[in-house]
């Protein structure tokens, strides 16, 4: 299905990672994948699986390091001459701000919230547009927290509301470039930014319990949906909000 294509995929931590599951099955549909590690101290937990895919570009990001996100893309233009996908699947919020009410996040924390989970898509897509010279798609993570009160999802519910609205913004400005851009929205899962959410473990089994599929989605369904959208199958779709959560979302 992806046969030819490249593709980026920013937010891998480890091999449970959404981003990791979109990576595993994008490469398994015959793209070719750029992966991207936060730090040195995350580097020996992406590299194996950077690795695993044959990744042939393997990168620091620190989406707040302008000098790395230069880097990466000189090189992507370099080695391949194009871009035809980017996943960008990262969020951060100081705990502090996290696990407290909304109305006390601190100026500064809500700043960086929205500075490395909502505007450093747009920053990533600005760095793409001039690589995707026969379109692509811009895909990014979103959680219903944004559409609805979450318990303990705090700050980052505004977060991804902005998040969804920056994508919009973004599919009408770049189609007509043929630039897609999708908010995936999944069901709660046990990644390494969710274990920083207090009583995460409840929600999962809330999800369990509430949604229609009775189950929890996996990171390798999220990919296949990551795949479909990046595809030519999916030329036709721009601006959403995808939700994969089994039903949970449809709930009351």
């Amino acid at each position: 299905m992806l046969d030819g294509k490249k593709g980026l995929i920013v937010g891998i931590a480890n091999e449970m990672s959404i981003a990791w599951g979109c990576a595993r099955v994008c490469r398994r549909e015959g793209a070719d994948i750029a992966v991207t590690h936060l730090n040195e101290k995350a580097k020996r937990f992406v590299q194996p699986l950077a690795e695993e895919i044959g990744a042939p570009i393997f990168a620091p990001l620190d989406v707040r390091d302008e000098q790395q996100a230069d880097n990466l893309f000189s090189e992507i233009a370099d080695k391949w001459g194009k871009l035809d996908f980017v996943l960008h699947s990262i969020a951060f919020a100081p705990a502090d701000d996290l696990h407290g009410r909304v109305v006390d996040c601190s100026r500064d924390g809500f700043l960086a919230a929205m500075d490395i989970s909502c505007h450093s898509f747009a920053r990533l897509a600005k760095r793409a547009e001039p690589l995707m010279t026969d379109g692509g798609t811009l895909l990014t993570v979103t959680y219903m927290g944004s559409e609805r009160v979450i318990d303990h999802y705090g700050v980052m519910g505004p977060i991804k509301a902005s998040l969804e609205s920056m994508t919009r913004y973004m599919a009408a400005e770049l189609g007509p470039k043929g630039i897609r851009c999708h908010a995936i929205s999944p069901g709660p899962l046990l990644t390494r930014a969710a274990s920083g959410i207090a009583e995460f473990q409840h929600l999962m089994d809330t999800a369990t319990q509430r949604a229609p599929s009775k189950r929890l989605v996996t990171i390798d369904e999220i990919g296949e949906l990551a795949a479909f959208l990046v595809s030519d199958r999916a030329k036709s779709l721009t601006g959403d909000v995808v939700h994969i959560d089994g039903g949970y979302n449809i709930m009351g």
